[in-house]
């Protein structure tokens, strides 16, 4: 019997496994600078500065400042400006200003990201054997109402809900963003789902450690992925891959899941402690 035939929902994750980032971020960065009239900012620097700021705010204001009811444009005005500090640019207020509303615009669409080429067949062959699809994503509100759309990534045809850090309140690794998934999809059981992420720590011990079944996606061939694989997780290159494997007989996967159990609780209790 394959899996497919016991699973109800699918849930994927966005970045790193429906689409992917283009180019750097510090063409984004330098575009904007140039378009208020200032030099091209350190790649690197800004690169290193935008880790920074993005960790200290995603720690100060989680959610992207959900909590705080701080809205998303004010979120990103403040990790902006800090990318550009802690980089070693400090602009006057007027030039800041041009400098993110382009920064801000240009995140905002479809312009640095790019869909792999199996993610809209993969879910809507997905859809079209009878399966919900969701999305669980670390993200703000944008993805699903500009970003996934302007990538051909529509409600109602390649997923049917989508659950939102920025939206929800909560994020992963925090299990009860999957739980919301599963009322979500119609109160399923988490034996009748399955995610497809690319995070150990954020996909797959989570969904896993709430019955559900799990997949990573090594898209880029990681460092981590052959751990991964010792740890018990089934790990596959692409949703090509995806849609095979779920179709096949799972008496190996079954010898996998087994293993895997094994080691989840050790896992889990390592995420717990912040490891």
């Amino acid at each position: 019997m394959s899996l497919l035939s016991k699973l109800r929902l699918i849930t994927v994750d966005v970045t790193g496994t429906l689409i992917a980032y283009k180019g750097h971020l510090g063409d984004y960065y330098c575009m904007a600078a140039k378009s208020a009239g200032m030099p091209c900012p350190d790649y690197n620097r800004m690169h290193e500065g935008f880790k920074i700021a993005y960790t200290e705010m995603a720690r100060q204001y989680p959610c992207f400042g959900f909590a705080a009811k701080m809205p998303n444009i004010e979120w990103w005005r403040t990790c902006v400006k800090n990318s550009f500090i802690k980089a070693g640019y400090n602009y006057d207020e007027e030039t800041f200003e041009k400098i993110f509303r382009r920064i801000y615009s240009a995140f905002g669409s479809a312009a640095p990201y790019s869909a792999f080429p199996d993610a809209h067949p993969f879910m809507r062959w997905a859809r079209e054997k009878g399966l919900t699809v969701g999305i669980v994503s670390n993200a703000e509100y944008r993805y699903k109402d500009v970003v996934l759309p302007a990538l051909g990534l529509h409600q109602g045809s390649e997923w049917d809900f989508g659950v939102f850090s920025g939206v929800v309140g909560v994020e992963k690794p925090d299990t009860r963003i999957y739980k919301m998934a599963l009322e979500m999809a119609g109160n399923i059981a988490p034996e009748e789902a399955l995610h497809i992420g690319d995070s150990m720590r954020k996909d797959y011990i989570p969904a896993r450690s709430i019955g559900m079944h799990a997949l990573l996606l090594d898209r880029f061939k990681t460092a981590d992925a052959e751990s991964w694989r010792q740890s018990g997780a089934t790990v596959l290159p692409d949703l090509i891959t995806t849609q095979q494997w779920l179709t096949k007989n799972q008496n190996e996967e079954q010898k996998h899941e087994t293993v895997a159990a094994q080691v989840l609780n050790r896992m889990s209790e390592k995420l717990k402690m912040g490891a």
